[in-house]
């Protein structure tokens, strides 16, 4: 019997809402003492987690709010972009202001992390708009790693901004410096906080429903610099107090707390980069295929992100006997049925083999 391929792009197939049982991202059932409504501790202590989680930029199972369709994702996400980056150029110039009035170095460094932070979101935005462009014979799969490659210049902005973070901690706890008007200091540090941390949460929610780890690892960028403005409203606070070493201090314990959303930033892009995908995506896939009448085992399943989109290639066995239009109806049906059940999927590709032939 001769092995067919069939591939079937997104725009071919009606989608449906409908999903697979193993389209819950809920893990109750393999921690029910967790979910346990007799048991307060247990329930505190699993909100804690959560809570913890998600501050630094751990995956939501929330998948209502989802977007699936990847024009409407693109544009969701260069959206989020333009946004972020506009609040974040108000942030850094209400923050020079003050720098200017009162001399504060610290401030000073805040505010140029603000704009670095806000710079990151231009090659997010290229890479957004590259993901537009269609394939060809050079990039036969679209532009979407650009997106991820967008995600590694992020990391690198996390990263050198704790260094940065560090360095200055030590260079003020060597040379304290004095710093003037402190209040418009503390109110601009609450500004950077404010604004990056509002930031962080809109870039980093919309990456989720996107599918994007890199516009999930610029909202925990922005996070980053969120620290640092708290830094120098804590360090402003024990100024105040006549604690000059207080500033320095909770300098460094920001830059414990940045290298902390770097590794998580790192989880998110890395696993990205490594073909990484959620265990549920695969179980969704499995579901759907297995549903499809004649399909008699799955030999392989291979799910991929290309930017913030998914692609399949499933290898399948059906009855030796069926015709070439038999095997091509059946490899049709099990592309549907991914594309209907599984989040984010635009593309698959289905490999129909006789049962019995590889043994």
């Amino acid at each position: 019997m001769t092995h067919l391929q069939r591939q079937l792009h997104v725009d071919d197939v009606h989608r449906h809402d409908t999903h697979p049982p193993g389209d819950s991202h809920s893990h109750s059932s393999d921690h029910p003492a967790d979910n346990d409504p007799h048991n307060p501790s247990s329930a505190w202590a699993d909100r804690i987690r959560h809570g913890v989680s998600e501050f630094f930029g751990g995956h939501s199972h929330d998948a209502a709010d989802q977007i699936d369709d990847a024009l409407e994702a693109n544009a969701a996400g260069r959206r989020a972009l333009g946004i972020s980056l506009i609040a974040l150029s108000v942030t850094a110039v209400l923050q020079a202001v003050v720098v200017a009035l009162s001399g504060s170095v610290a401030l000073l460094s805040d505010t140029v992390h603000n704009v670095a932070d806000a710079l990151t979101a231009v090659p997010l935005l290229v890479a957004f708009t590259l993901a537009r462009r269609p394939a060809n014979k050079h990039y036969t799969y679209g532009y979407g790693r650009a997106e991820d490659l967008a995600g590694l210049f992020v990391i690198a902005m996390i990263a050198l901004s704790s260094v940065l973070a560090a360095y200055e901690a030590i260079h003020r706890l060597l040379h304290p410096q004095q710093v003037n008007h402190l209040w418009a200091v503390a109110g601009a540090a609450v500004i950077g906080f404010l604004g990056n941390e509002l930031v962080a949460r809109y870039r980093i929610r919309v990456g989720r429903q996107i599918g994007s780890a890199a516009l999930v690892a610029d909202g925990l960028h922005a996070r980053t610099d969120g620290f640092t403005s708290l830094a120098v409203l804590l360090g402003a606070g024990g100024v105040a107090l006549g604690l000059p070493w207080a500033d320095p201090v909770v300098g460094l314990l920001i830059t414990v707390a940045i290298l902390g959303v770097l590794h998580s930033a790192v989880k998110q892009v890395g696993a990205r980069l490594m073909d990484a995908v959620d265990p549920t995506v695969v179980d969704q896939a499995t579901t759907a295929i297995r549903s499809v009448e004649g399909v008699r085992q799955i030999r392989e399943l291979r799910i991929r992100w290309i930017g913030h989109t998914l692609r399949a290639e499933v290898d399948i066995t059906a009855d030796a006997t069926l015709s070439i239009t038999q095997a091509h109806d059946l490899a049709h049906h099990a592309e549907a049925h991914l594309l209907a059940n599984v989040h984010r999927l635009t593309a698959a590709t289905v490999h129909v083999g006789p049962a019995g032939v590889h043994g």
